[in-house]
């Protein structure tokens, strides 16, 4: 911090150097002889003059310059000089963007649920000469402002469009910013929502909804997929009833199907049997069996 203001005030590298070289050279000549006293006096008096006109900004800076109170210029990146005593620099403004980060406390949505919403703004300074004029303390006035609109905006919007449309709440936020910052030179770039917190009562009640939800919607699957099995077997019986022979060859591959796996026990009504005429086929197939053996 110390090295900051060393740097920004008058007693910068180059001036400090310009300060001994001037003093070590009016010493040498007093020495000589080539000047009295007096000339020394004023030779030192010059140097320190001549040390305090010389000021330093960095390439991202830019100086406003006041000459006895007035707005004068501005000047930088680099070194420059100014008149000493008359002029003054008042300050040195960054033109790099800069983050702010900003949050609105237990707000009130439309639909009155009290939220925390965490909020960070990217601003940078496009018109030194309007923010170092126009407002005092442009970077206090900048997190006012938003978190001000922060608060509006959450009290227009009900707590799902909070969750769900964050890109759009945060471009109208930015939007608000804009028109409250434009004049002051400064510009808004984005505005991002980091974090929405609720109460954790509401968080659970919101689980437990989103949950009979997920369980409604698997019943609601499960009964489409019985209606649609429904309207295949009623498809599958009339193609049945007009052809029998289909019915037949249908009940005698259930019957194989189940009968071809070792170990496996098939109980099938008389009457099906009947209706299939698949008993005698059934005692052939015994027999044959019984023949072979």
């Amino acid at each position: 911090m110390n090295v900051t203001v060393m740097k920004k005030g008058w007693c910068n590298p180059i001036s400090v150097t310009v300060l001994l070289v001037l003093v070590v050279v009016s010493a040498v000549l007093h020495t000589l002889g080539v000047i009295n006293d007096l000339a020394l006096v004023f030779l030192l008096l010059l140097s320190v003059l001549i040390a305090a006109s010389i000021r330093i900004a960095d390439q991202w800076e830019r100086a406003v310059v006041l000459r006895m109170g007035k707005f004068c210029g501005l000047k930088g990146p680099g070194p420059f000089m100014i008149v000493p005593i008359i002029d003054s620099v008042s300050t040195y403004i960054d033109q790099r963007v800069r983050v702010s980060a900003f949050k609105a406390e237990q707000t009130l949505t439309k639909d009155t649920v009290p939220v925390n919403v965490d909020a960070v703004v990217y601003w940078t300074v496009w018109d030194v000469e309007k923010a170092a004029l126009e407002v005092q303390e442009y970077q206090t006035a900048i997190e006012h402002i938003a978190q001000t609109g922060l608060r509006d905006t959450i009290g227009k919007h009900e707590l799902s469009d909070l969750l769900q449309e964050r890109d759009k709440i945060a471009e109208d936020l930015q939007q608000v910013l804009d028109r409250n910052t434009n004049p002051w030179g400064i510009t808004c770039q984005t505005v991002g929502i980091k974090d929405i917190a609720i109460p954790q009562a509401l968080a659970e009640a919101m689980s437990k909804e989103a949950q009979a939800e997920r369980e409604r919607r698997a019943r609601v699957i499960l009964g489409t997929a019985e209606t649609e099995i429904a309207e295949k077997f009623a498809q599958a019986s009339r193609q049945y009833t007009d052809n029998p022979v289909a019915l037949h060859l249908r009940g005698m591959n259930m019957l194989f199907e189940g009968l071809k796996e070792k170990g496996s026990m098939v109980i099938v009504p008389s009457s099906a049997l009947e209706t299939m005429n698949l008993g005698a086929m059934s005692g052939l197939v015994s027999l044959a069996k019984g023949n072979e053996k």
